[in-house]
């Protein structure tokens, strides 16, 4: 028996050996992606002469316009890549908002390298990602790759410091762009196609395209996400930075931190205006990190003047922010306040009509497309949108296909719309928003317009083309890009009874799964003041069918916290629409109408009570029917 305890001790050693390795190699891998000094700043240079006319050009330097310059670029086509702000580098939000903590779309897969998942967007997105070195990244060395990777394209000049730039137009076809250099000179510029990789679809909107603004698709047209000043601290070294690691609840790998959910305790300065939610830490080279975790409330991203004030707001109250965190965890402790961002963090602000429209129904049943040309899986993240609004996480799909449509604007030809302002409905919005989705639309822009010029068509022919479409898939395969669907179970919510009322709601927002996709609580008991409050949100999106007010007495009173019965639930929705003010005749009378199917009314389980998954799906009715609106 000795014996055999000693071979264990002997083949548990061996055994031991190789994972010793392994973390050891793990380790310095983590090390070789941190530098000891931050990287001084390459100078960025304009091209010298720019041509009378482009294949194609590309409006914006942030990483969705530097990607789809690549992309066309090396694609054969000739490139003008133009700016219009006051940027000395390539990246923008990147690169001058220091969102350098990236939201990356995970792939739907079990297995893993060395700890590490396996992500959706590969193509030009992976060729930069592999060289930040980590989820976030060193500023510099970001902005610098950049201009590397388009400096080193002969086919793109590049126009920083553009005073103006409007589209040319004839008709309703894009031909070119009106330019003012930063010297005052003006030229024109005739191109093929123009790919609008602003932040807000300036160039779309200029050439006439339709969109939405904000909330506006949901009844809120003046609700948007907060905005945010990113802030730096310094005095990170190896050892703080291993200790900021350690506290309770946090997240991290490498480069990245997330978590110090008490760091929501700070007491603003001005609560209406800015607060603070837990931070997402993003570590620099050198001892510099970035945070990632003001939300400023009341600024109106497309208003200049507004964006000072936010600016203001932010560069008061980030100090303040600072002395807190040293003062409420010994982690910070040793670091010091080293300034904020050039820029603000814009969330959302227009949302292109196009083709086709990304939908919350899309990201719930993680529909795959004829026409996808990139792939996301981000959780829906709806930010902070006021001071009373902590924001919220709707669910997170498991893989959707964004549909080259979406890039199409209505109307306006000869044009693409790429990153967070293409076609999203303003909640899918909250997930295809992420910068590395937007990098892969990108990449696909630019290929499409070069496919469209081979074929002769037009980009809204080619969007309607099944074998356009399979051809640019093809290609944009063969240049890297991974548009293959995954294969996974079918969420557990899907597979509920209510599951088709299950999409109405969370189409409106009147639900939220969070992380765990299961925070709708579908047979909970409801009740008349929940139910109220929901067809009120349905009210916002359409007050044309609902226009009368809900007051209390018409809820419930007292009782508006108790059981939930269906001629309640039908009393509220007749009241809402103006049909009757009688309750024991409201269910009748919608029936009569068709807004409720008898379907509907046999599949409840007990009509005395009502659960949320039973109110789900009378209001999926009451759309179908009464409006005219379906979500499947």
């Amino acid at each position: 028996m000795p014996g055999w305890k000693r071979i264990c001790k002997i083949v548990g050693y061996l055994l031991l050996v190789p994972l010793l390795l392994c973390f050891t190699y793990q380790n310095r891998l983590n090390e070789s992606t941190y530098k000891s000094f931050q990287e001084p700043l390459d100078t960025v240079v304009s091209a010298s002469h720019i041509a009378s006319e482009y294949d194609v050009i590309v409006a914006g330097t942030d990483p969705e316009g530097i990607v789809a310059a690549i992309s066309a670029a090396r694609n054969g086509l000739k490139v003008l890549l133009t700016e219009d702000r006051d940027r000395p580098i390539l990246g923008g939000l990147m690169t001058l908002g220091w969102l350098n903590s990236l939201d990356l779309n995970k792939a739907p897969v079990s297995y893993r390298f060395w700890n590490n998942p396996v992500y959706l967007d590969k193509g030009l997105f992976q060729e930069w990602y592999n060289g930040i070195r980590g989820t976030s990244f060193d500023v510099n060395h970001a902005a610098n790759l950049f201009y590397r990777m388009v400096s080193s394209e002969p086919n793109i000049d590049l126009l920083m410091m553009v005073r103006k730039m409007e589209p040319l137009m004839e008709g309703d076809q894009v031909v070119g762009m009106d330019l003012v250099k930063e010297n005052g000179e003006e030229i024109r510029v005739r191109t093929k196609a123009i790919i609008d990789a602003t932040q807000d679809a300036d160039i779309a909107v200029a050439a006439g395209a339709a969109y939405t603004l904000g909330r506006e698709d949901i009844g809120e047209p003046d609700g948007q996400m907060a905005v945010t000043l990113v802030f730096k601290l310094s005095g990170v070294t190896g050892k703080v930075w291993h200790g900021l690691k350690q506290h309770k609840n946090t997240g991290f790998d490498n480069r990245s931190i997330w978590g110090y959910q008490d760091a929501r305790e700070y007491a603003s300065s001005d609560p209406s205006r800015v607060k603070i939610r837990s931070l997402n830490i993003g570590r620099e080279d050198g001892d510099t990190v970035l945070i990632n975790s003001m939300q400023i409330y009341g600024i109106d991203p497309l208003d200049p003047e507004s964006l000072k004030e936010g600016m203001r707001i932010g560069e008061k109250e980030a100090p303040l922010i600072v002395d807190f965190l040293k003062k409420k965890f010994k982690e910070f402790r040793n670091v010091e306040f080293a300034g904020t961002a050039p820029e603000l963090y814009v969330r959302e602000t227009r949302h292109i009509q196009g083709e086709y429209r990304l939908t919350m129904s899309d990201l719930m049943e993680n529909r795959d497309h004829w026409d996808a040309i990139a792939y996301g899986s981000y959780e829906v993240d709806i930010q902070s949108l006021n001071a009373n609004n902590k924001g919220s996480i709707m669910m997170v799909p498991e893989q959707y296909g964004v549909p080259f449509r979406c890039l199409v604007p209505l109307k306006v030809d000869g044009l693409l719309v790429v990153g967070r302002s293409a076609s999203f409905d303003t909640l899918p919005h909250g997930s295809a928003r992420v910068i590395p989705l937007g990098m892969a639309t990108g990449q696909a822009a630019g290929a499409a317009v070069k496919l469209a010029l081979d074929r002769g068509v037009t980009l809204r022919d080619l969007s309607k083309s099944a074998d356009g479409i399979a051809e640019l898939r093809h290609r944009l395969t063969k240049q890297g890009m991974d548009l293959k669907m995954r294969s996974f179970p079918t969420p557990a919510y899907a597979n509920h009874k209510d599951y088709q009322g299950l999409l109405a709601a969370t189409s409106h927002f009147l639900t939220i799964g969070g992380y765990s996709n299961d925070g709708w609580n579908l047979d909970e008991a409801s009740n008349p003041k929940r139910f109220a409050n929901q067809i009120r949100i349905v009210q916002k999106r359409y007050p044309e069918t609902f226009a009368r007010a809900l007051t209390s007495e018409f809820i419930g009173g007292s009782s508006s916290d108790g059981p939930l019965d269906l001629d309640q639930a039908a009393y509220t929705i007749a009241l809402a629409a103006g049909i009757s003010d009688d309750k024991k005749a409201a269910l009748q009378a919608l029936a009569d109408r068709g807004w409720i199917r008898k379907e509907t009314i046999d599949g409840l389980a007990d009509r005395d009570r009502l659960t949320n998954g039973d109110t789900f799906t009378i209001v999926r009715d009451v759309m179908e029917y009464g409006v005219g609106i379906t979500f499947e």
